[in-house]
């Protein structure tokens, strides 16, 4: 499934965040949203899975058109948000964690599939999802994203903060979604390492669109100076 976003205008009160943003995602594949801090990154993505209205512009997938829908419908169509900070309902278990967002057919499957991504939630099912570390709260609320089986995956900075080695499996995870047909718009603080997954990059500085291409059409200064807005 395919994301495409056209003339997006979006804002808060009187300001504007982003002018005129357009960028899209094919079917299957991953692109990389890099800027700055404050240059509009999750707002984008906010907006793009409904949870902000748009002023002008719109968002479709596969060619419908989601403007002004709510944030379940993007769900029902096939989309999963995984926002910066641990999504995670702290005072249920891991269980019913994954339960809660898996096929409607039971939790056993949703169970399956997220051990399956992470096999140490094995052991942990009946922990409090709470009393889990960052790492591991992170990792859980991309299990509860994978068991939707979602066709689309906005990813907004799901490393910060964590350890070099959860930041490993998680990106091992991502890339399972990509292998399993999953199209990915990736917002991520590691910029090479998105980088290295990505198929497009888009930068995004001071609300609008400052590059589209290919990764292999930055160097390292480029990507650099770019992403901390020199």
């Amino acid at each position: 499934m395919s994301l495409r976003i056209e003339g997006l205008e979006v804002g808060y009160g009187r300001s504007v965040v982003l002018r005129d943003v357009s960028l899209s995602v094919p079917s299957g594949s991953v692109v990389a949203l890099l800027g700055a801090n404050g240059a509009g990154k999750t707002t984008l993505l906010r907006a793009a899975s409904g949870m902000l209205p748009i002023r002008r512009g719109r968002v479709t997938l596969s060619g419908r058109d989601m403007s002004g829908q709510p944030v379940e419908a993007f769900a029902q169509h096939g989309m999963s948000h995984i926002p910066e900070g641990r999504s995670i309902f702290p005072r249920l278990s891991v269980r019913e964690n994954l339960s809660l967002f898996g096929p409607s057919s039971g939790g056993s499957r949703a169970i399956e599939l997220a051990t399956s991504a992470f096999p140490w939630l094995a052991q942990r099912l009946e922990a409090v999802a709470g009393t889990l570390s960052g790492g591991q709260q992170q990792m859980l609320a991309l299990a509860r994203c994978y068991v939707r089986q979602p066709d689309v995956v906005l990813v907004d900075e799901v490393s910060l903060g964590l350890a070099p080695k959860v930041v490993d499996e998680i990106f091992v995870f991502l890339e399972k979604l990509v292998a399993d047909g999953c199209s990915l718009l990736l917002v991520e603080q590691y910029v090479h390492r998105a980088l290295r997954l990505a198929n497009y990059v888009y930068i995004l500085k001071k609300g609008e669109i400052a590059f589209a291409g290919e990764p292999f059409e930055l160097d390292a200064d480029d990507v650099f100076n770019e992403y901390i807005g020199a």
